[in-house]
C-alpha cells in the first residue's frame, strides 16, 4: 500500500477537534481491546492529533510528527511505530528467517513461511480471515510489517500453501520513512 507514497499525495493537513479525538480512541479500543490501558498513554488527551489527507481516501493520523495509524475507508490501522509502543496489543503472526528479506521488500507472505519451524501462528480458535495482524521474525525483538490475512490461521497451518498474508505497511517502505518536515 505504502511501496510509491510522497509529500505529492499529500492534499490537507487539519488538527482533529477533541470530540473526533476521543471517538477515535474509543474506535482504535474497539478494534484492539488490549490498547483500553494504555490508549491515554499513547495519545494524551492534550496531544494534538493531526489528520492528514492523501489520496485513494487515506488519512494518516498524526501526534507531533509521528504517524501512529491511517485510515483506509473505515478500517483504522496502526504503523509500526505505533505497534512498536505497545506490541502486545496487536494480534501477531511470527514468520521464519526465510521469509524476513521477503516481508522487508513488501512481498506478500507465503503460507509455508508462516507455517515452517521458525513461525509461529495462534492457537486455536486463531484468527479470522481478513483480520489485521503484525508480523514478527524468528529471533527479532520488533515487528516487521502490518498485514491482512488472506485466510483464517486455522486454514493456513491446514492447507499450507498460496499467500497467506497481504502487506500493508513495512518496516524501511514509503511509510515508514514518512518526514512531515
Amino acid at each position: 500500500m505504502f511501496k510509491k507514497f510522497s509529500k505529492e499525495d499529500i492534499h490537507t493537513r487539519t488538527k482533529v477537534k477533541s470530540s473526533v479525538q476521543r471517538s477515535l480512541k474509543t474506535k482504535l479500543v474497539e478494534q484492539f481491546p488490549k490498547l483500553e490501558p494504555v490508549i491515554d498513554e499513547l495519545i494524551p488527551k492534550k496531544a494534538e492529533l493531526q489528520v492528514i489527507k492523501c489520496s485513494g481516501k487515506i488519512q494518516l493520523y498524526t501526534v507531533g510528527d509521528e504517524v501512529y495509524f491511517f485510515q483506509n475507508f473505515d478500517e483504522l490501522i496502526p504503523t509500526l511505530k505505533f505497534v512498536h509502543k505497545f506490541p502486545e496489543a496487536f494480534p501477531t503472526v511470527q514468520v521464519d528467517r526465510g521469509a524476513i528479506k521477503f516481508v522487508l521488500s513488501g512481498a506478500n507472505i507465503m503460507c509455508p513461511g508462516l507455517t515452517s519451524a521458525g513461525a509461529k501462528l495462534p492457537e486455536d480458535p486463531g484468527y479470522e480471515k481478513d483480520a489485521l495482524v503484525i508480523v514478527n521474525a524468528e529471533n527479532k525483538e520488533n515487528a516487521l510489517a502490518v498485514g491482512r490475512l488472506l485466510m483464517s490461521t486455522n486454514e493456513i497451518k491446514s492447507i499450507n500453501k498460496g499467500h497467506g498474508v497481504e502487506m500493508i505497511h513495512h518496516l524501511g517502505d514509503c511509510l515508514w520513512n514518512f518526514n512531515l518536515d
